[in-house]
């Protein structure tokens, strides 16, 4: 999809982008599939912190892929922004789910996701940085 669109993303490693896009939405479908498995959980109350962190990760991570499957252009500084909200959710929800990850498989699903968003949002950045630092 990124290669169809008419106006070329000089600016941007289109391979880091896809990844990242990817990474985001998977880590999105992951943790609200964890978040409903912990609601059905016999002890659902006692994952009350989990399953917020899940669907607060859920919410910025689908964000995050919207605003950079959009040809960033003008939005540049918003997509920055993005990256880190998505790469702060991403370590707060794989610490969360990390912490349960050996006594539930979903969890330990989850944390993995999300630390594979939160490295494909770190690498996007870094690309971007090294593109605005090139070009000054």
């Amino acid at each position: 999809m990124l290669d169809s669109h008419p106006k070329a993303l000089a600016s941007i490693d289109r391979i880091k982008l896809a990844d990242c896009i990817r990474a985001c939405y998977e880590c999105a479908q992951t943790c609200s599939a964890c978040a409903d498995t912990c609601l059905n959980e016999d002890m659902a109350a006692e994952l009350t912190t989990c399953i917020r962190t899940n669907l607060d990760c859920v919410d910025i991570c689908a964000a995050a892929g919207k605003i950079l499957s959009r040809h960033a252009g003008d939005t540049a500084e918003a997509a920055r922004a993005m990256l880190e909200a998505c790469r702060t959710a991403c370590v707060a929800c794989a610490d969360e789910c990390g912490r349960r990850a050996s006594i539930r498989r979903h969890c330990e699903l989850c944390a993995e996701a999300c630390s594979r968003a939160e490295l494909a949002c770190a690498e996007l950045l870094s690309s971007l940085a090294e593109y605005r630092e090139g070009s000054k």
